[in-house]
């Protein structure tokens, strides 16, 4: 079986618990080598709220995942600049590990929808594996609003793609909005998170996200952030 690598995109305005569980099942699931995470700097098909300072979002994802098995990070979207395409990113990562590796892209099953916006989404669907994470009693969607961009075989595979993953009510949205309302995230995040949210005072404005300056660690080593 060749070797394969999850690829978890996301803003990550805070990483919850919810991600991590999320990331944990389709890992064992799939069987795969490594899971790694790419806060974006800029979600181009999404209306985003302003996203907290990058060097933040970093931070908090590292501190999430530092003692997690088989999960990696990577700053390669926010490093770049610009929009963030994902066909740019898994061109990033299939030079990097070459043709015998498998590479999944993880989305939310809203995102199937959006995937007619996506740019060069059928080159997409041809170089990686979509992987879309579904909660229990998900009723699908309508496949046949993707012909229009996607051949049937395309279609196909992301359908194969849909895997079942745990309900869990929890949304950065929220976590954002209690903090700033001053009710506890205890067990949304994790504790280290939630010390670094408390220490660096984010999430207290409701446009800015912060009120501090961020404090970013020195990027791991290559070898914890490329697939190859």
């Amino acid at each position: 079986m060749a070797e394969a690598i999850g690829l978890f995109g996301g803003s990550f305005d805070p990483i919850h618990h919810g991600h991590l569980i999320v990331a944990r099942a389709i890992f064992e699931q799939l069987g795969l080598e490594r899971m790694i995470f790419l806060p974006s700097a800029s979600p181009p098909h999404k209306e985003a709220h302003d996203l907290t300072e990058a060097a933040h979002r970093a931070e908090m994802l590292q501190l999430a995942i530092e003692d997690e098995p088989g999960f990696a990070f990577s700053d390669f979207d926010l490093s770049r600049g610009g929009p963030t395409y994902t066909i740019d990113t898994i061109a990033h990562f299939r030079a990097q590990a070459g043709g015998g590796v498998e590479l999944c892209w993880i989305i939310g099953a809203d995102s199937l929808t959006e995937l007619p916006s996506w740019h060069r989404v059928s080159a997409l669907v041809d170089e990686c594996r979509i992987i879309t994470a579904a909660r229990p009693g998900w009723t699908g969607v309508d496949w046949d609003k993707l012909t229009d961009v996607l051949r049937d075989d395309q279609i196909a595979r992301l359908c194969h793609g849909v895997l079942e993953t745990p309900l869990l009510e929890i949304s950065s949205t929220d976590i954002r909005r209690r903090v700033f309302e001053g009710r506890s995230i205890r067990y949304l995040v994790p504790e280290r998170v939630r010390d670094y949210i408390e220490s660096h005072r984010l999430y207290r404005n409701p446009t800015t996200g912060s009120t501090t300056e961020p404090v970013c660690r020195r990027p791991r080593p290559p070898e914890d952030n490329a697939s190859a």
